[in-house]
């Protein structure tokens, strides 16, 4: 008789995970299911469902070397019910546990139905913390507390402490907290970065792949050729090449962008954390060792902990403490659809275009790309928040909506007021300029403000600030910009919003 039905879901591929931790090979079993109805909650990128399928089948395969017995449903099996309430009902049926097990997911709407199957299942449902973060939503809630605004780095300098990663007993290493002013060089143009890892697909990964390609080929995204680890030992290796490989050089050149360059020196190992192939903590540790050893510096070093120690295990908590209500708002109004060129790549703007392309052909881009051209864009253009999240969930293979909701809502579009980020990160066509090459093969001059030949980024940039004055001016950090802006006089203001709205206008009719 089965004592426990351990339940894992596709982003929970770690052995130590919480609903694995206790498990006895001799009485428990554990479920794992591919189900059309979170490949299609929206429709993602096909890599981003091969390397789930492929990386569950994988870690169904290692546990099953260890003695466990695994009933694993696969997504073309003719009696799957194609959702993971309807999976589990069958696997009830099927094994009649004493108990089902499950850890915490990363997203509301599946905790929700989780709960909903407290009411309905014939035996006890637990429901464990996850414990591969840093920070338990507890601890984030408990540092929330009684503050009206969320500032990453001041939770970053606690998570410091509490870990101990860059300490130098109770100073930080180093002398200082952030060295993000010495991490914001352009690439030289000579400047070549090193070839990146890819993984060529086993027998495995080729069937996930032509499943895939058969269930989901509408999809958006090229499928092929697919490069990413869907094994842990695969992940680790990546680890260690951006290690080795890229990590003294990501510091300088983390804000860089170049055409054809999609990886640059950037860790891509964002799907493999937050699908458990790699852990938070190894990670971090890692990089430390890296720096301990002096294979890395530190402005590189204290870069990269910084976006796992401080932003991923911040918008995790920040997404716990505020859901559902935080999905819901809209600070600045804005309300226009997605324009199709976010789909389909074809738009006269070469920035924009570089990024889609990277994104439709890697499912990945890096993260000033997201924030500082497409989310960038968003912003200026007042994209519905619903409609940007959605595109942001969709496209990317490292994407769940704990880590992109408060990223994409909060941080790129603004809409919860301030929450989350102290400003708005808005920039005109100057800014894409100084950090990539991408004007350079461009339809659009960033030098020219105004007419068929000017940057859109630049007069979007003045218009946003226009249009978001009343909400905008009187924060601190928007006082430079909102100075300029004063100094203009009103034909100028006119001539600015008259393109923009022009511009924005055509959105939905022609290449632009």
């Amino acid at each position: 008789m089965v004592r426990t039905l351990r339940f894992v879901l596709g982003d929970q591929l770690t052995r130590s995970v919480s609903s694995l931790s206790d498990i006895n090979p001799a009485s428990d079993v554990v479920l794992m299911v591919e189900v059309a109805a979170e490949a299609t909650s929206v429709r993602h990128h096909k890599q981003k469902i091969a390397f789930l399928f492929s990386g569950m089948r994988h870690f169904a395969e290692t546990l099953r070397r260890e003695g466990i017995e695994v009933d694993y449903v696969t997504l073309d099996d003719a009696a799957n019910t194609q959702s993971f309430g309807g999976e589990l009902a069958r696997a009830m049926m099927r094994h009649g546990p004493e108990t089902v097990v499950m850890t915490e997911p990363g997203e509301w709407r599946v905790l929700q139905m989780m709960q909903d199957w407290r009411e309905t299942l014939p035996v006890p449902l637990h429901i464990r913390e996850d414990d591969r973060f840093l920070c338990s939503r507890a601890a984030f809630s408990q540092w929330a507390a009684g503050r009206k605004q969320y500032r990453m780095e001041f939770f970053y300098r606690d998570m410091r402490k509490k870990t101990g990663f860059l300490m130098a007993g109770d100073a930080p290493e180093g002398g200082q907290w952030n060295f993000d002013p010495e991490n914001r060089k352009a690439l030289p143009r000579d400047h070549r970065p090193p070839v990146r890892q890819r993984f060529e697909p086993d027998a495995i990964t080729r069937e996930v792949l032509a499943l895939v390609a058969s269930r989901f080929g509408d999809h958006f995204g090229d499928l092929e050729p697919f490069g990413w680890a869907v094994t842990r030992a695969g992940a680790l290796e990546a680890l260690e090449h951006f290690i080795m490989d890229c990590l003294p050089m990501f510091g300088d050149f983390q804000d860089a962008m170049k055409t054809g360059q999609d990886f640059l020196y950037h860790a891509a190992i964002s799907p493999y954390l937050n699908a458990g192939l790699l852990t938070a903590h190894e990670v971090c540790a890692r990089a430390e060792a890296a720096y301990r050893a002096g294979h890395a510096p530190i402005n590189a070093v204290e870069g990269f902990i910084r976006q796992v120690l401080g932003w991923r295990e911040f918008v995790r908590g920040l997404y716990w403490h505020e859901m559902p209500e935080y999905a819901e708002t809209n600070h600045l109004d804005a309300t226009r659809p997605l324009p199709w060129f976010y789909w389909s790549g074809e738009t006269e703007m070469a920035c924009m275009r570089e990024c889609i392309r990277a994104t439709r052909q890697h499912a990945y881009a890096h993260h000033i790309q997201r924030l500082m051209v497409t989310g960038n864009f968003a912003l200026l253009a007042g994209i519905a928040p619903r409609e940007i999240e959605e595109w942001y969930l969709a496209v990317y293979a490292d994407a769940y909506e704990w880590v992109e909701l408060p990223n994409v809502h909060g941080m790129v579009m603004h809409a919860d007021g301030g929450l989350l980020g102290s400003k708005p990160y808005a920039a005109s066509g100057a800014y894409i300029n100084r950090m990539s090459d991408y004007c350079a093969g461009c339809a659009y001059d960033p030098s020219i403000k105004l007419g068929p030949k000017a940057c859109p980024f630049n007069y979007l940039y003045w218009n946003f600030l226009i249009e978001n004055e009343t909400k905008l001016a009187r924060n601190p950090r928007m006082a430079m910009p909102y100075r300029t802006l004063k100094a203009m006089d009103e034909t100028r203001r006119n001539e600015i919003h008259s393109e923009a709205q022009s511009f924005l206008d055509n959105l939905a009719n022609k290449l632009i």
